[in-house]
């Protein structure tokens, strides 16, 4: 019988080509890796690996034992899975993939407090700038629209949005008045928001395409766009419940302006796989659920509570 730990050794670095980003992988030194594949190469009586430049690719023989080394593998993790399925308790591991805009927050705090109820689980937290084409061992919550997908695709609620600006901005610049102002300000656009058509909506004045605003510059992280707005760099459309996080703890930084007209609405979505989950996955799940912020739950909610340029105004 093959140790199976120079079974996963020789699996990652066909994968990898290189021994260093095996090590990384496999949390493990390149001197232990070397020597779990010079032991395994003499178990099966030949060699496996070749170096070619700066790669290390198999031979006839690797390629051969990969295919028979990647079902071995595959085959007892498939059998722990179903004995970690016969356990009273959750374990295992967790990936867990997660939208920038939640990750620092509210995320955070909801791993943190499954953790705390099911030791056994080992969790792997990713950040997302897009939607993943597939998961294994885990899920995915998503701001935003998602697309086509073959994953599974669940509503937690949705964030409305509102237009920011700067005490300073507003100083230097004036305060917009109605939608048409707004081309004339500089923006702060996320992911190129602006360059594909923004439209605002009043509860009585109905929809306002605005025309593409002079742009500050462009941004693909929620922080990044609010330090830009703070900074005075222009206007930007944020989630109300974001910027109420943040002016919870920099109460200063930007005000809503333009109170009464909204940008889209962003769906948060939680993604998984289809077909029967590990306890553990549905554990974190139903854990998840619970845990959805009031503000979430439906785009029709009253947007949150934020200090208007020179007053203060509850939006309603």
């Amino acid at each position: 019988m093959y140790d199976f730990s120079e079974l996963e050794a020789f699996v990652s670095v066909v994968r990898t080509g290189s021994l260093t980003a095996s090590t990384r992988e496999l949390n493990q030194a390149k001197s232990t890796l070397s020597r779990k594949i010079r032991q395994l190469e003499a178990a099966v009586g030949q060699p496996l690996l070749l170096r070619q430049s700066r790669r290390i690719v198999p031979n006839e023989a690797g390629r051969v034992f990969y295919r028979y080394s990647s079902d071995i593998l595959e085959l007892a993790a498939r059998g722990r899975e179903a004995l970690d399925e016969l356990k009273e308790t959750v374990s295992g591991q967790l990936h867990l993939r997660c939208h920038e805009a939640f990750v620092r927050g509210w995320f955070a705090g909801v791993v943190q407090s499954f953790l705390d109820e099911f030791e056994g689980v080992r969790v792997t937290v990713s950040t997302q700038q897009a939607v993943p084409v597939e998961l294994e061992n885990g899920v995915c919550v998503w701001l935003g629209e998602v697309g086509e997908t073959l994953l599974r695709q669940e509503i937690l609620g949705a964030l409305t949005q509102g237009l920011f600006g700067s005490p300073r901005y507003f100083e230097d610049h004036g305060v917009p008045r109605s939608p048409g102002d707004l081309e004339q300000h500089r923006w702060v656009d996320m992911l190129g928001t602006a360059e594909q058509g923004l439209t605002l909506q009043h509860p009585r004045l109905g929809s306002y395409p605005v025309a593409t605003p002079v742009r500050s510059f462009t941004v693909d992280q929620f922080v990044v766009q609010g330090d830009a707005i703070a900074c005075g760099r222009g206007l930007g459309l944020m989630p109300h419940w974001l910027a109420e996080r943040r002016l919870a703890a920099h109460p200063d930084d930007f005000r809503l302006c333009l109170p009464e007209w909204r940008g889209p609405v962003l769906p948060v979505t939680l993604l998984y796989p289809h077909g029967n989950l590990p306890r553990r996955i549905r554990a974190f799940i139903d854990h998840l659920r619970t845990a959805v912020p009031l503000a979430w739950l439906g785009s029709a909610l009253v947007a949150t509570t934020v200090p208007e340029s020179g007053t203060h105004h509850t939006d309603t």
